[in-house]
């Protein structure tokens, strides 16, 4: 299960704009990659109240992963778009990380 700060930026000081939650799941037997289900809850600004489904595999090895956007709520009903994701940081004792996702989305 996730549920994670969404942030303007990666440091910790950065702005929280809303949470990452979700779950995901090993999709391979034979790589490094995750089944995805993530929804990008928005809490602050033009956004507030509004989110993004994003359902996709997540091959965690590349640098760079691209997912869909299958839908949302609010301000993003009817979307669709995707994410690319970048880990900007992994800490492999600990399981923690840093992913940037950028959003490209179509929305009514």
């Amino acid at each position: 299960m996730i549920d994670d700060a969404l942030t303007i930026g990666p440091k910790r000081s950065s702005k929280v704009v809303g949470r990452a939650q979700g779950f995901y799941a090993s999709a391979s037997q034979s790589e490094n990659a995750l089944m995805v289900t993530m929804n990008l809850a928005f809490t602050e600004g033009k956004f507030n109240g509004s989110s993004l489904t994003v359902v996709g595999r997540n091959p965690v090895v590349e640098a760079v992963r691209e997912m869909p956007i299958i839908g949302g709520s609010g301000v993003f009903r009817f979307s669709r778009g995707y994410v690319q994701a970048k880990t900007i940081r992994f800490n492999a004792t600990t399981g923690d990380a840093v992913v940037e996702y950028n959003v490209f989305v179509f929305h009514y």
